[in-house]
């Protein structure tokens, strides 16, 4: 840890921890910081963990934590992953609440206090966001996005059926409270498994908007999600994932689907309820496996892709 860190650690603890992965960010990271630090809602901690960047990373993230206490930098000796390098943000985190953002994306300065005005308002919710919408390497709008997930109802299985079925929704940027985080599990190192941590929190209650667009998601080449190779996107969620099986689409899915059992098993559940959410899985995953097409690794991923969410893209960290 480094001396910034060290210095924050002795600090009155903050109510809400920013957790910023990054790799490689150079090219946007002192826009989203600025956007950050910039935050009419002070009480926060900023943790970015750098996983062993190799462009001018380190120096934006050093200058930045020299000129803003709230800053704690970490550089990762080696390369861990992406999801591992989110699943350390998270054991880092001192606040109640807790938010991952992103190298290369903006955000309105009134996001965080109004996101944490409703989780304090509304105990029951486990999350809270806002709309969003798209912006491209220049910060010009591109569209807003609207949401469309059923992830307010107060039935547990409709949640999920939403999540299951419905894309979009930049849910795993929302506004979370720490200890339903770490109860749910660490981020898997397999594709899509962003939405798997998502329909874990789903589970544990239901998400809220603030129905403004306060975040801007931006669209850029470089990332790798964008490139539709799923065996390069795996491999970069964690290095465990390199050369792993001839067809590693297949073992993705089923991780996949066992991440949403083990989902359902770890939540606050009824017996009834439970079934009700094993049953959707169920019917989910018969519905991405058509006659002809269930043993073909391609036929596999497109089957899954639509369902995804594009919450966690691995070039991010």
């Amino acid at each position: 840890m480094t001396a910034a860190s060290e210095e924050a650690s002795s600090d009155a603890v903050p109510s809400l921890t920013i957790g910023l992965p990054v790799y490689n960010g150079a090219e946007y990271l002192s826009q989203s910081l600025d956007a950050l630090l910039a935050q009419t809602y002070k009480d926060f901690e900023l943790v970015i963990s750098d996983n062993a960047s190799t462009d001018e990373t380190a120096d934006i993230c050093r200058d930045y934590a020299q000129r803003d206490e709230r800053i704690r930098y970490v550089r990762q000796p080696v390369n861990i992953g992406a999801a591992p390098n989110h699943n350390f943000l998270v054991g880092e985190a001192r606040g109640r609440y807790f938010k991952w953002a992103s190298h290369d994306d903006l955000y309105a300065p009134e996001l965080l206090e109004k996101c944490v005005q409703v989780l304090e308002s509304r105990p029951d919710a486990v999350l809270v966001h806002c709309w969003d919408a798209l912006i491209d390497e220049d910060g010009k709008l591109l569209r807003e996005v609207p949401y469309v997930l059923d992830t307010a109802n107060p039935s547990p299985s409709a949640r999920l059926r939403s999540l299951l079925y419905t894309p979009g929704g930049n849910d795993f940027y929302g506004v979370i409270r720490t200890d339903t985080l770490r109860r749910i599990g660490p981020h898997g190192t397999y594709y899509n498994a962003d939405r798997v941590i998502v329909s874990s929190l789903c589970l544990q209650g239901p998400f809220l908007q603030v129905p403004e667009v306060l975040y801007w998601r931006r669209e850029h080449a470089h990332r790798a999600s964008r490139a539709g190779d799923h065996r390069a996107v795996a491999a970069a969620l964690g290095p465990d994932r390199a050369g792993r099986w001839r067809h590693p689409m297949a073992r993705m899915y089923v991780e996949y689907v066992n991440g949403y059992v083990q989902a359902i098993r770890r939540a606050p559940l009824t017996s009834s309820e439970r079934n009700r959410c094993l049953a959707e899985v169920a019917r989910w995953f018969w519905s991405c496996l058509p006659p002809g097409r269930s043993s073909r690794p391609e036929a596999v991923s497109a089957a899954v892709g639509p369902h995804g969410s594009g919450h966690a893209d691995p070039t991010r960290g």
